[in-house]
């Protein structure tokens, strides 16, 4: 931890029952410093682009992690390689545009000019320069990069295990079928959207609120079948669940929407969470990545971002789009109430005490890593996680 931040004992010593977070974990600004060093900057892998969506050389993508800026490229050799968007001279940032496709990437400060493998390939009067410079010193900074069934992650830290290993047998299965289970995927398009609270509010998400917060899936007579949660001591959290939906839906002019198709590679519902912000879905025919970025201590921009799968039928196709921008996106017809929830539970952790979880937790002083499916006592291991991140001590029993 950062010597130099000094935090209020309330947060700093944790409630000895593992059931308890401080509300003040939401609201206390002077965590975020911390929040960057040791999370967003530290040990973790976060996915950052698909292949799908850069699939041309020249493509490119920009991103954050944490508050620092990142772009992904298409190269020449068919690579995708990130790097920092910050020209390797002076700092100045290489892209503006959220994607698009260059030829070589260009500082408009001192027109330092880069290939799209990062390789420095021209800079005027190179000559007046430096006794030491040379182009081979100055190509762009490459972060490191493992991919995933084509969708590629990066870390900042040297120490963070191989990407495998870091997510988990159990829970790579689940994220495979969310990413095709080997089939090439298709960009549709993205939905963005800014939530106005503290990024863990967003992120902190259970089985429990589901059936009981959004209204259509009563509306829209859905049952939940059999299904499993799987959580991680690293963070992650993953639910596989069955989905019926009658055959016949009155509240609909046209139920279309709600149509099942049925890839069989799912039992109609899978939610990948991955530590610490990134969550991944497959409901009925949607496919989905909510690429997250925290705006500081308050505030959280999300990009949807939605698949096809690329040998999908032009019917197909048709009908997962539809899926994506009206069913499940940020303003779907299922997920409305989202972005309400977030606010009202942002602002009313500004309260004192501790928010306690409740469904699922069967021994208060004890970390359980089997828990039912609708259990929000799920949520726990991914908080012992922050928890051991940050440094922070657990009050004694």
């Amino acid at each position: 931890m950062t010597a130099t931040i000094s935090l209020p004992d309330t947060v700093m010593e944790w409630p000895a029952k593992y059931n308890e977070i401080p509300k003040a974990v939401f609201e206390e600004p002077a965590l975020w410093r911390l929040e960057l060093e040791n999370i967003f900057y530290g040990e973790e892998w976060h996915p950052i682009v698909h292949r799908a969506e850069i699939p041309n050389p020249g493509d490119y993508k920009a991103a954050f992690i944490g508050e620092m800026p990142i772009f992904a490229v298409h190269g020449d050799d068919g690579k995708i390689r990130v790097f920092h968007n910050a020209c390797a001279h002076r700092g100045a940032t290489l892209v503006t545009d959220s994607a698009g496709n260059k030829a070589d990437f260009e500082c408009p400060y001192h027109r330092w000019l880069f290939s799209r493998e990062g390789s420095l390939v021209g800079c005027p009067n190179s000559h007046e320069f430096s006794p030491s410079f040379s182009k081979e010193k100055f190509g762009l900074k490459e972060l490191r990069t493992e991919s995933f069934s084509e969708l590629y992650f990066v870390t900042m830290s040297d120490k963070t295990p191989d990407l495998r290993t870091y997510l988990t047998e159990a829970v790579a299965d689940p994220l495979g079928r969310v990413l095709g289970n080997g089939h090439g995927l298709k960009l549709l398009g993205y939905q963005k959207v800014y939530y106005d609270c503290n990024w863990k509010a967003y992120v902190d998400n259970d089985g429990y609120h589901a059936p009981l917060l959004h209204l259509a899936f009563k509306l829209l007579g859905w049952q939940g079948g059999h299904g499993e949660q799987i959580i991680t001591q690293n963070g992650h959290i993953a639910f596989d669940s069955e989905l019926s939906i009658p055959k016949k839906i009155d509240a609909l002019q046209d139920s279309s929407i709600v149509q099942f198709l049925g890839d069989p590679d799912s039992k109609g519902s899978i939610v990948v969470s991955t530590f610490p912000i990134t969550v991944f879905t497959k409901h009925m025919d949607m496919l989905n990545i909510r690429y997250a970025f925290p705006k500081g201590p308050r505030g959280v921009e999300v990009h949807y971002a939605y698949f096809a799968r690329d040998d999908d039928s032009p019917e197909l196709l048709a009908h997962r789009t539809r899926q994506c921008s009206n069913l499940l996106g940020p303003s779907g017809l299922i997920s409305l109430e989202d972005a309400a929830i977030f606010t009202r539970i942002d602002l009313g952790n500004r309260s004192p005490g501790n928010a306690i979880f409740q469904k699922g937790v069967v021994d208060e002083y004890r970390l359980d890593l089997k828990v039912k499916q609708n259990d929000e006592s799920g949520n726990l291991p991914r908080w012992e996680h922050y928890r051991k991140r940050m440094g922070f001590r657990r009050a004694s029993a």
